[in-house]
């Protein structure tokens, strides 16, 4: 808190006398800063933290023609966490407010204090605890968290978790994804977080009238706890928006300095139908995080998953039809299976090419004590796979994981004291990664490539595709990669064989995504040693363009998320109602 209370202008400049020499001496360890920041203390009498250093710099930068010179040069000895950002886009998680699910999954949490499916011990879960659920401050104070840490904030991927977005009320929907569009509008303004005060939110309902669960005897269900307390809720909160207000958020996004680049959902297979994907598309969202879990009917059944493999390949087509991206969750060792069905199973994710996930998470289950499985366990029906097993069953999900797809996480993020039995490490992945190099193996998934914060050299690229079938579509993977097989950038392009169910782009083909790694740079600026903004994106997208004339295509249409439009209209595409097309001459 002391930090926040020295004088800027004060400081300014004994900060740009410290901002000088890390452009000079370029320390490379902490210890190499703190050298620095020892010696040159605050008017106060204090040492600078790299928070307050950072804060500092970003608004000196803005007015400052020295220090807007070299901000580019010491932002990166300042940064902290920097790779939360080196997959080219910032992002951002928001928790939605606990409310009835539809499932009944015998492995799922029943934290009642928490949307279904999530423990309130989660570090996203802690901070939209804190927040009380609110998507404005949720929003917000994660951006002020990277901006403090030296992050860009420009450039923005807002993931929207918590049960089943699809059974939400309609309002509630329209209003969460408003306030958090308004958030990101408002950010380039600080003052608007005080607007909002934590004395004007009320919590969905009152925490210490909640009962807890125990798996192992239920006396009331998840659902009947939430549902009784949402009614006993004294302080009903105006979680309501129209179509209208969202959209008008949607517009002044385009031409904020925070943009919404990807807006990501999670939901279930039996909850997609047409009518669902227009209203995703509606909302501004771009990806579908939607829980597979498994393509075995029978294992399906027994963990009460309340849906069939045939669902789920019904959800997946509808979604990719719409140019979705698809990301998928898969979970190892459910009640009845095995290590050698899970290898089986994982291999019908892209064997049953209507499926063949854009992205993955590989959950295996693990054993929470107010989960139905509980009792499953104490009767000896089910059991956690031993260490190697684990180690043997990721490291094939790794290695059969195909060169378009991106294993996006590996273990979820369970605090070891809410796991009853089994395996209680996080860093699962690495330990299968490391076993896969001993061996001389090579995974292609595309997460084991990115480029990550290495430097650009054009002349190194070369471009490749893939391409693989489904009963309704072509689809090809175009990326640029180094002589080390290391992916700079993508396009996903979706060749339709059917009639769409949306009219606007029926005959078009699809840009189902465009990504370019590297470290997310600030949009307008632009790095000579960074892949980000040196024209990849443009050249896949016309190479796609190309492509779909080779394919009688004569529009290509893309599926843009709402900070993107502006990128494709210079690009030559018009905005028709949900998408944006182009005519191909």
């Amino acid at each position: 808190m002391q930090q926040k209370r020295l004088n800027l202008e004060l400081n300014r400049e004994i900060l740009k006398k410290i901002y000088l020499e890390i452009k000079e001496k370029e320390p490379n360890t902490s210890n190499e800063l703190l050298k620095i920041l020892k010696k040159n203390p605050s008017k106060e009498g204090e040492m600078f933290s790299k928070s307050y250093l950072l804060t500092s710099l970003s608004l000196l930068e803005k007015n400052d023609p020295k220090i807007s010179e070299i901000f580019q040069d010491i932002l990166p000895f300042l940064k902290m966490k920097e790779t939360r950002t080196v997959s080219g886009v910032t992002p951002v998680t928001v928790l939605t407010k606990p409310f009835p699910c539809p499932g009944k999954c015998i492995f799922c949490p029943n934290d009642v204090r928490m949307p279904k499916s999530y423990l309130s011990d989660e570090p996203g879960a802690q901070r939209a605890l804190s927040n009380k659920f609110d998507p404005y401050l949720q929003t917000f104070n994660r951006l002020l968290a990277f901006k403090n840490t030296g992050h860009p904030t420009s450039k923005i991927e807002l993931l929207i978790l918590g049960g089943t977005w699809s059974s939400y009320p309609i309002e509630y929907q329209i209003w969460f994804v408003k306030r958090c569009f308004d958030a990101l509008n408002d950010f380039e303004n600080y003052k608007q977080s005080e607007m909002l005060k934590d004395d004007n939110l009320s919590q969905p309902f009152e925490e210490d009238k909640l009962e807890e669960i125990d798996g192992s005897n239920f006396s009331k269900s998840y659902n009947s706890i939430i549902s009784q307390a949402i009614k006993n809720t004294k302080n009903i909160l105006n979680e309501v928006a129209t179509w209208e207000e969202l959209f008008l958020a949607h517009d002044k996004n385009q031409n904020s300095n925070t943009k919404c680049v990807g807006l990501s959902i999670e939901t279930r297979p039996d909850e997609i139908n047409e009518e669902e994907v227009i209203k995703l598309r509606k909302l501004g969202s771009t990806k579908v995080q939607i829980g597979i879990q498994s393509l075995n009917d029978e294992v399906l059944s027994l963990n009460k998953r309340g849906h069939d493999v045939s669902q789920t390949i019904n959800a997946v087509k509808l979604l990719r039809q719409a140019g979705f991206k698809i990301h998928a969750h898969y979970m190892p060792n459910l009640y009845g299976s095995t290590p050698q069905k899970d290898c089986e199973d994982f291999l019908k994710l892209f064997s049953i090419t209507d499926i063949s996930p854009d992205e993955l998470k590989i959950y295996p289950c693990s054993l929470i004590k107010t989960a139905e499985l509980m009792k499953i366990y104490n009767q000896n029906l089910w059991k956690p796979y031993s260490k190697e097993e684990l180690e043997d069953v990721l490291q094939f999900c790794i290695l059969n994981t195909p060169r378009f797809c991106r294993l996006t996480r590996i273990i979820r993020d369970i605090p070891s004291t809410d796991i009853v039995v089994g395996n209680k490490l996080t860093n699962f992945r690495q330990i299968a990664e490391d076993k896969i190099t001993k061996s001389n193996q090579k995974a292609v998934e595309i997460r084991s490539r990115e480029v990550k914060n290495k430097s650009y050299k054009s002349e190194n690229l070369s471009l490749k595709e893939t391409l693989y079938e489904t009963s309704y579509s072509t689809e090809i993977f175009l990326e640029f990669i180094n002589e080390n097989d290391e992916i700079f950038g993508f396009l996903r392009l979706s060749l339709p064989k059917i009639s769409s169910f949306i009219s606007e782009i029926e005959n078009c083909s699809i840009i189902r995504e465009v990504h370019v790694y590297g470290k997310s740079t600030e949009v307008g600026k632009k790095e000579n040693k960074n892949t980000q903004h040196q024209g990849l994106g443009k050249t896949l997208i016309q190479r796609a363009e190309t492509v779909s004339k080779e394919y009688n295509f004569s529009k290509i249409a893309v599926i843009s998320a709402i900070g993107t439009r502006q990128y494709y209209q210079k690009n030559g595409f018009e905005l028709q109602n949900l998408y944006q097309i182009k005519k191909l001459s």
